[in-house]
């Protein structure tokens, strides 16, 4: 039987697509991906954890992150799992777990919050007449 080594993420992109290139010239571009899981706590209260993913495309599909992602947009990742080390300026081996994205659907772009109504008491509609013989009308 054959492995298999697949990841699919709906999130939202935690920071602007970055574009790098390798020693060889190979173009790859970096960014974030955060999933929200919703659960309920033993209380009956719902609670919310996100969790992070490093994202790593290659090539064209570097190249178009690079140009039509930003912070925010909502998107839908397909991709494997790998996980790479290096050797720290410390010494320490260092570890990074990356989805390599085979494929990036971008699912629209985060609407903006609404600012914050204005809240500031309005009078009453009364409070400016003392005298009912005041009124415009008979």
């Amino acid at each position: 039987m054959a492995d298999l080594n697949k990841v699919m993420i709906l999130g939202n992109v935690g920071r602007d697509p970055e574009i790098r290139y390798t020693a060889q010239g190979n173009e790859l571009t970096t960014f974030t991906v955060a999933a929200n899981r919703n659960y309920r706590k033993p209380d009956g209260e719902w609670g919310q954890e996100t969790e992070w993913f490093n994202i790593v495309t290659w090539g064209e599909l570097a190249r178009r992150m690079a140009q039509n992602l930003q912070k925010g947009d909502r998107v839908y990742v397909e991709g494997r799992l790998q996980t790479r080390s290096w050797e720290g300026p410390d010494g320490q081996r260092r570890y990074r777990t990356e989805v390599i994205a085979e494929r990036v659907l971008p699912q629209g772009r985060r609407q903006p919050q609404p600012a914050a109504p204005n809240l500031e008491p309005v009078p009453d509609a009364d409070t400016d007449i003392t005298d009912p013989e005041d009124l415009p009308f008979d």
